[in-house]
């Protein structure tokens, strides 16, 4: 994927609207994209998960690939 800003990112972004963590899994980053889809599916339970889904958003939106 480009940089911060590309098309590629946005859609990462918008698939983690929709579920956290997808966008980073689409960028290629499972790692992160486990972490954030358990994290938000716990916190949901406790009516937090908005934070992660939140966060989830803007990591994709703002990822910067090395290289």
């Amino acid at each position: 994927m480009a940089g911060q800003g590309s098309t590629g990112n946005v859609i990462a972004a918008l698939c983690s609207f929709f579920i956290p963590g997808l966008g980073q899994l689409l960028q290629g980053r499972l790692l992160m994209a486990v972490i954030q889809f358990v994290l938000a599916g716990v916190l949901w339970v406790f009516f937090l998960g908005w934070v992660v889904h939140i966060w989830s958003v803007i990591d994709a939106a703002l990822f910067k690939a090395k290289g």
